[in-house]
């Protein structure tokens, strides 16, 4: 017996962010405060990557070449691949980046909470990916790893995005006032801490905090692009593609696209930001503002470069800007280009967020607690963890590196890695997902691919200069969620496979009372209560579903103890769990209210009290629910006794209406008593027949369960995000051998 819109409700999954009118200008207005800054800044430094401030000023004829292949990477990349194309790639839920996509190949299963509250039925063991997925099995390994890859370097670029971004800008009150030049990284440090001390507040009002600034920075862009053009008209030859191939021609120089990715840096954080806005929104903003901004921006930049060469190349950006350099304007660019570099910081951010909560939603990464801090999107998540690691890490980064050109050597290898895994799963999207033929797959890698290609090939060539440190964070994180997923999946598979049918480990039997009558025959004793019923459980692991066989086998006697326990289970299946079994074994008890309680969390931000619990009464066994608690994505996991024994009752109530006044008052009385029941595995690493190499495969297997994965499972438990007192909590031993 549940309520009818739960069910109705519990049968969707969530789904992407739909508005229209106001609301999408609302939204598309947002985005540029989250999104966009961390491409929109890259004015800032991209030239000056190209052309270093200590080398002498490039030729007219290379200018053209360099704006030329920023302008059309710019529509390649970030306009044509990400805004245009991968926005349509995102999960149903509206989650982007290259988890997503990995899950859009190998779908995870959609709970059945029908069969999890069946206590009775034989456990059917699921996996967590579709058991019939869109790509074949045997490159599900290969794919999982690719896009953890992907995802972590997306990860560390969340790290430099900020230390490069503010750097940048701060760097620019050294052309006014050069006696502070060796304070630009103290200044940097203290920005860096004050935008990770906002980050508590959400992205909704950061968004709205940020936008307006973005807005005016995109203006500006905009406005000193238009007067610098003025300067050359005739930088409008770059917008001929003919232009940057022969750049390359004619000076062979491969590095060039190293200095040409910064330009496009943040163009994943268009992808991966999806889960926070929408497709809609984000197309908006880019293609009518953000996109005619870039390309107005670099144009008049490499106009004042030609005509100012000398003067210009110290600081391409600062130098370029109209009017005496300590006039009005100049102090305008400033202040909103630290404004606008903090909030770049604030776009590879959030996607680290949404990035970290798509991974631990899917047991990828161990439990962190999670803040969500939107009543309509569920992707507007703040992970305190993640948010303090990003900046002890940052102001490392900062400081150990000390001037901008070592930290963007760092910075774009990152980048241009994470570009081509996207790549790669979007090709294998194409043909698998969205059924495109064929031709359209390989048509879209040998094109993406190839560009992708020629900024990795570049960008590793930074490796020896400090490109090994994102390299590095990236392989770490790798490494911590492939081995998570791995000994998290054999848990679970433990875990499922070791729940057992209700009726088949308990039994009951009533006692009947007889006396003898004038003659010596036994007779019933008639009485107005109902008989009395004695409990027993099976210990042993052999079951018959032969009553008399069954009988057979050595039973317990169990008592019946005036408490309520709250069994809570992990994964979803048929029968009870393992931890319930294992609480009878150590304590030959039987609670007088039992609960086996499933977490399901539902497509909206909140959940009514009436509405939060859906149950279901176990007949074989007085006492016994199966209850699926159903919670919205801005709730806390707190159980509300009160609010569950009102469930309990209320189905009393419809399952017997006459007779249900003795149960609801007990019910109500054990229930000041109610204890949590929660699984505490010890894994214990089973051999493996791994040939000559056993002994070897079988000592790192033991000791990445035993040793890493049982005290990383200790410091990081599913309760991390529940309110509960850990007074009402107890934590069931059990040897799992995976």
């Amino acid at each position: 017996m549940s309520h009818p819109s739960l069910l109705e409700m519990s049968a969707h999954k969530r789904t992407a962010v739909h508005v229209r009118g106001i609301a999408l200008a609302v939204l598309s207005f947002q985005s540029l405060g989250i999104i966009y800054s961390d491409i929109g800044t890259s004015p800032l430094y991209v030239l000056n990557g190209i052309w270093p401030a200590s080398g002498p000023p490039p030729s007219k004829e290379d200018v053209i070449g360099g704006i030329s292949a920023i302008v059309w990477s710019l529509t390649l990349l970030p306009l044509i691949k990400y805004v245009i194309i991968s926005l349509f790639f995102g999960t149903s839920e509206g989650e982007g980046g290259t988890f997503a996509l990995y899950q859009g190949l190998y779908r995870p299963e959609d709970p059945d909470t029908d069969a999890d509250r069946t206590l009775t039925g034989d456990s059917v063991q699921r996996s967590t990916w579709s058991t019939s997925p869109r790509v074949k099995k045997v490159l599900q390994t290969p794919l999982l790893i690719w896009c953890l890859f992907g995802t972590a370097l997306t990860m560390a670029d969340g790290v430099f995005t900020p230390a490069v971004s503010v750097t940048s800008a701060v760097g620019g009150i050294a052309i006014a006032k050069a006696s502070v030049e060796d304070k630009i990284v103290p200044i940097s440090i203290a920005l860096l801490v004050v935008l990770f001390l906002g980050q508590q507040f959400g992205t909704g009002k950061l968004a709205f905090t940020f936008a307006p600034a973005a807005f005016i920075w995109f203006l500006l862009l905009i406005g000193t692009g238009i007067y610098n053009i003025s300067t050359f008209p005739g930088i409008f030859r770059a917008l001929d593609p003919s232009r940057a191939v022969l750049l390359f021609v004619r000076t062979g120089d491969y590095n060039y696209l190293a200095g040409i990715l910064l330009a496009i840096t943040g163009c994943e954080a268009v992808f991966a930001n999806l889960g926070q806005f929408n497709a809609a929104s984000i197309r908006i903003s880019f293609c009518c503002f953000v996109y005619p901004a870039l390309v107005l921006a670099y144009l008049g930049q490499g106009a004042r470069l030609i005509v100012d060469g000398d003067t210009v190349i110290q600081n391409v950006f600062y130098k370029s800007i109209p009017g005496p350099q300590n006039g009005v304007v100049f102090w305008l660019m400033f202040v909103f280009a630290i404004l606008a570099t903090t909030i770049a910081s604030q776009a590879m951010i959030t996607a680290t967020f949404s990035l970290f909560q798509q991974v631990i939603n899917m047991k990828s990464f161990p439990r962190l607690r999670m803040h969500y801090t939107s009543e309509t999107i569920q992707g507007q998540v703040y992970i305190p963890a993640v948010n303090w690691t990003l900046m002890i890490v940052t102001i490392i980064i900062v400081a150990v590196f000390s001037n901008l050109a070592n930290l963007t050597n760092a910075y774009g290898f990152a980048v241009a890695t994470v570009m081509f895994s996207t790549s790669v799963l979007l090709a294998v999207q194409m043909r698998y997902v969205k059924r495109w033929p064929l031709i359209i797959s390989i048509g879209y890698f040998l094109v993406f691919g190839f560009f992708d290609g020629l900024f990795w090939g570049a960008s590793l060539k930074k490796v020896p200069k400090g490109a090994w440190v994102p390299l590095m964070i990236g392989v770490i994180l790798m490494a911590v969620m492939v081995f998570w997923t791995w000994a998290k999946g054999l848990e679970d598979t433990f875990d499922g496979a070791n729940r057992q049918n209700l009726r088949r480990f308990i039994w009951q039997e009533d006692k009947i009372n007889f006396h003898k009558d004038n003659g010596g025959n036994e007779e019933i004793i008639e009485e107005d209560h109902q008989p009395e019923v004695t409990y027993y459980y099976v210990p042993t692991q052999r079951f018959s579903t032969k009553q008399e066989e069954a009988l057979a086998i050595e039973k317990r006697e169990l008592i019946r103890i005036p408490t309520m326990a709250i069994f809570h289970k992990f994964t979803v299946g048929r029968g009870v769990p393992h931890t319930f079994i294992s609480f009878i074994r150590q304590w030959p008890a039987l609670p007088q209210v039992m609960v086996f309680l499933s977490v399901s969390m539902l497509p909206i931000a909140r959940i009514a009290p009436e509405e939060r619990y859906t149950v279901m009464k176990t007949r074989s066994l007085n006492g016994c629910y199966a209850v699926t608690y159903n919670i919205g994505f801005r709730d806390h996991f707190d159980i509300k006794i009160d609010e569950l024994v009102e469930a309990l009752s209320n189905l009393e109530m419809q399952y017997d209406p006459n007779n249900c006044t003795q149960n609801i008052n007990y019910i109500k009385a054990v229930s000041a008593t109610a204890t949590h029941v929660v699984p505490h595995y010890h894994v214990i690493s089973k051999k493996v027949n791994a040939g000559y190499f056993s002994f070897m495969v079988n000592w790192v297997r033991k000791y990445l369960i035993e040793d890493i994965y049982n005290r990383l499972a200790t410091m990081f438990p599913e309760t991390a995000n529940w309110l509960t007192s850990a007074d009402e909590i107890i934590h069931i031993g059990i040897n799992a051998t995976i």
